[in-house]
């Protein structure tokens, strides 16, 4: 049985997902782990049975012994890191987003390309069992024309977060609420419901120290014609409250809620589909905001890599919620809207 071997850099917060979804996989591995504080690549090392660790980025990709890459860095590292590990033939999985702006996110693209490798974007809220009946349902046309679309991420980022590392919050390795925090929802949004023509958004830094904003709003004009907002917040008290989407149609009424998109809230179209029966199993609880989908998610990357099937978030669709969220962060700065492509 062939297998898919990574290696995975950046031991963070986040790599937990990727080293447990991982481990359930038969035909794939992680052989190598890295991250500059050596610390805790010798803790992953030593938790999920890895064979090496590295502090040191580069020498891990000259010492090889691995198909792909998984990048689990701030979020401003990825183009950077995914374009050396292109340049070695390695594939890249990188977490969202892919970049902080677009001109270093093609530049990734464009090396994955020139060196044949693949290129895949984090986006498991797209396998979620609850957004994929949603999903479902908009495939088979039983919301009609949809008409409004709306998207809550009220959430609680206490300062300790930011201050645990000092990337976190700022403009040229992270981001803010919207590029960070909510970056899967608005590519839901764009999932669900296709291009966005045009954005108007407002932003602010409310409360936390930090250089990027806590708190924003953000309306959405789709090439369909339907109208989305997005309402972020990383200042809930007392703690994280609301992740959910809304979809109102000519046919349909779906709201998507819990925490983190977890719960059908609402399910109502006119006509009766036996999709209808699956509502109480699909709804689940998730321990964190990150729900479930990082293994569906890699079963994929997995089956891509092995010749089965296509990726399904690919680099140039990981670019398209980037290009959004830049176009966001535009139109606040400005004040007027933003069309897009930009």
């Amino acid at each position: 049985m062939k297998k898919i071997k990574f290696a995975l850099v950046g031991c963070g917060r986040i790599s937990k997902n990727h080293f447990k979804a991982i481990e359930e996989i038969k035909e794939a591995e992680i052989v190598a782990c890295c991250d500059k504080i050596e610390e805790r690549a010798v803790e992953a090392a030593k938790e999920y049975k890895i064979e090496k660790h590295y502090n040191d980025y580069k020498e891990m990709l000259n010492a090889g012994g691995f198909d792909a890459v998984l990048i689990c860095t701030p979020s401003g590292l990825h183009p950077e890191m995914g374009i050396e590990a292109a340049e070695k033939g390695y594939h890249v999985v990188t977490e969202k987003p892919m970049a902080i702006d677009l001109e270093s996110a093609d530049a990734l693209v464009k090396a994955c390309d020139k060196n044949k490798v693949r290129l895949f974007v984090v986006k498991q809220n797209r396998l979620n069992t609850t957004m994929q009946l949603l999903k479902k349902a908009i495939d088979k046309g039983r919301f009609g024309r949809i008409f409004l679309v709306q998207s809550n991420v009220l959430w609680q980022r206490p300062q300790s977060y930011y201050d645990q590392a000092k990337w976190r919050g700022t403009w040229e390795f992270d981001g803010g609420a919207f590029m960070n925090q909510a970056s899967h929802y608005v590519d839901s949004l764009y999932w669900l419901v296709g291009e966005v023509d045009s954005v108007l958004a407002e932003t602010a830094t409310l409360e936390r120290k930090i250089e990027s904003e806590d708190t924003g709003c953000a309306i959405l004009k789709f090439r369909n014609g339907a109208i989305g907002t997005i309402n972020v917040t990383m200042l809930t008290y007392p703690k994280n409250f609301e992740g959910s989407i809304t979809i109102l149609g000519e046919k349909g009424t779906v709201k998507i809620g819990g925490v983190a998109i977890n719960r059908i809230e609402k399910w109502d179209f006119s006509e009766y589909d036996d999709d209808d029966k699956l509502i109480e199993e699909s709804n689940y609880e998730p321990k964190n905001v990150y729900g479930f989908g990082h293994l569906p998610y890699f079963m994929n990357v997995v089956d891509t890599l092995l010749g089965r099937t296509e990726p399904e978030t690919d680099g140039r669709c990981g670019r398209k919620s980037l290009e959004i969220i830049k176009a966001i962060y535009m139109s606040a700065k400005s004040g007027r809207k933003v069309t897009l492509p930009l």
